[in-house]
């Protein structure tokens, strides 16, 4: 086993070096100037959006649409995957999460403005959309579509939609609870296969609900506890920023760490958790009732600035204000000890249901994903096979080395990313031309009093 991890960790170093840095936040940069700093001007109207019901095609909502996009990005890398990577990069990487989050607002609105332009109705009569398809029906390039559905498969099977879940859920149940792995497990198993069976109606139900509430129990936590701790917020943040730019020593259990490894790991467990690049939200973006692609585009948009920007940012800030980062722990046994020491009697139960709903809501959402790349393949009779290897997948899951869960889940990511990141930048003309046209059309109804004038 542990020549296996060192190979794969080989693996791992290799495709997530600088030439694949470069390219997830080099198109983001890329866009992110050709849409003229979209995510900071157009933010306000994209939070407004969230709350307007807008009628059009579509199986689900576009709010259903970004809570089952947030159901697969909120989970464990926002809890165990923060800690993670502070572990490893030292309180640097956490800036180096909020860079990758920036421009991969960029990265996300334009995913979802393509899923839902070349989106196409299967045989079931749902909405099928994402990478596959515009790298298909915008590229031309099908051979390329395929690649990438195959690796949508493998991040659902042995990435972030199984492994790094189940097994954050078991550890923290049963740390905190002392329930036994192998009963928690089950209880997973069982309410999973209940839930996805349903297909994409019955998770974006599930997500409408539980995305919102988890994601207030969680924040509120962890900002009563910066909040007891205000006066250390500055020195803390201080320490993010310098130990961006230059190396962090050794201390405690942390065994020192170079920019390159904060940069790395910031950035790859960034985008673990927010998924800007990845391809993925554009999958569930494609089901959204909407009329408009660019407005799809703004919505899918939000869920990076709440996935990294606010979550994300919230455990990274207390494992650093709270000392536990040099500690010898790890993964949520790291974030729970930060927790429970910043709120005793209470911090470690916020970790803990944190995680249970962050992840068990990521299964749902990776299993519609994985549907999807499935039946782009395969059909739509390949969607039963694949629901029923994916549930033995999470039933397995709990028993699994942690170390080498996170370095598939890295790999089948990077492989994932590819092949939609080349879409993007050969669609990026199509990106910029649909938001001008958008935004021009809204600026003559403004003018001519709030008016639709397109028909």
């Amino acid at each position: 086993m542990e020549q296996l991890i060192q190979v794969l960790d080989k693996i791992d170093s290799w495709v997530w070096g600088p030439p694949l840095l470069i390219l997830l936040v080099g198109t983001g940069i890329y866009l992110t100037i050709r849409l003229g700093l979209l995510q900071v001007f157009k933010l306000p109207l994209a939070l407004r959006y969230l709350f307007e019901k807008e009628d059009g095609e579509g199986d689900v909502s576009s709010f259903a649409a970004l809570c089952t996009a947030l159901a697969a990005t909120i989970g464990t890398g926002n809890i165990v995957g923060v800690a993670t990577a502070i572990k490893a990069g030292g309180p640097g990487a956490l800036f180096w999460m909020w860079v990758a989050a920036f421009f991969g607002m960029a990265t996300k609105y334009a995913e979802g403005l393509l899923a839902v332009k070349y989106r196409v109705v299967d045989e079931n009569g749902q909405m099928s959309g994402g990478p596959m398809y515009y790298i298909e029906r915008g590229l031309g390039i099908k051979w390329l579509a395929k690649a990438f559905a195959l690796f949508g498969i493998g991040v659902a099977f042995f990435g972030i939609g199984t492994f790094p879940q189940v097994n954050a859920i078991t550890d923290a149940v049963s740390l905190t609870f002392n329930i036994p792995i192998i009963l928690v497990a089950a209880v997973i198993t069982i309410l999973v296969a209940l839930v996805t069976l349903g297909g994409i109606k019955s998770i974006s139900r599930v997500s409408e609900w539980i995305v919102p509430f988890m994601a207030v129990f969680y924040v509120i936590g962890s900002l009563i506890i910066l909040i007891m701790n205000a006066d250390l917020i500055p020195q803390t943040i201080a320490l993010v920023l310098k130990s961006a730019f230059t190396p962090t020593a050794a201390g405690g259990g942390f065994l020192g760490a170079t920019v390159m490894m904060a940069m790395r790991n910031g950035i790859a467990r960034g985008v673990f958790s927010n998924e800007s690049g990845l391809g993925s939200a554009p999958i569930a973006a494609a089901a959204a009732k909407t009329k408009s692609c660019v407005r799809q585009g703004l919505i899918s948009m939000t869920g990076t600035f709440f996935d990294t920007i606010i979550v994300c940012s919230m455990t990274g800030l207390v494992l650093i204000l709270t000392g536990y980062w040099k500690s010898d722990l790890a993964g949520a046994a790291m974030t729970n000890a930060a927790f429970e020491a910043g709120l005793p009697a209470f911090g470690k139960y916020i970790v803990t249901i944190g995680l249970i709903f962050f992840a068990f809501t990521t299964i749902l959402g990776w299993n519609y994903y994985g549907e999807r790349c499935t039946e782009y393949l395969f059909g739509v009779k390949g969607i039963p096979a694949f629901r029923w290897i994916f549930i033995v997948l999470v039933a397995s899951g709990a028993f699994l080395k942690l170390e080498l869960i996170w370095i598939l889940a890295d790999i089948v990511n990077a492989l994932m990313a590819i092949p939609n990141l080349i879409g993007l930048l050969g669609l990026s003309t199509v990106i910029v031309a649909e938001t001008k046209a958008y935004f021009a059309q809204l600026e003559k109804e403004k003018n001519f009093g709030g008016k639709d004038i397109s028909a």
